[in-house]
């Protein structure tokens, strides 16, 4: 399956196919913290962060890669990291997500994207 960019609902069904397609359990995304959408299903978050800037002028700064596990439970199948993230110039010096807010916005986003 191809890569698409995830503007409005989805389902978790939708996301187990596509990472049947890939990479079997889990399928990589890359969420836009400002314009509220994400990207799914490339090989590489770098992919995903470079789809949305070029499609939807999305931001470094606003971009954050995550994996999602559509089998596990809603508490558990969201994981926050990505070689992405690593942006010490917007203050995060890590694979995961270091500021809380960024980490909850995330989370409330793909909350309303993923049904």
């Amino acid at each position: 399956m191809e890569a698409e960019i995830i503007k409005s609902p989805t389902t978790r069904t939708k996301l187990q196919e596509m990472a049947q397609s890939r990479f079997g359990d889990l399928i990589k995304a890359v969420v836009d913290v400002e314009k509220e959408i994400m990207a799914v299903g490339m090989e590489l978050h770098s992919d995903g962060e470079v789809m949305l800037a070029e499609q939807e002028g999305s931001k470094r700064e606003y971009t954050w890669g995550i994996n999602l596990y559509p089998l596990k439970p809603k508490e558990e199948w969201i994981e926050l990291d990505s070689l992405i993230n690593i942006k010490p110039a917007y203050g995060n010096r890590s694979r995961g997500v270091e500021n809380p807010e960024t980490r909850e916005k995330i989370k409330k986003i793909v909350s309303k994207l993923v049904v």
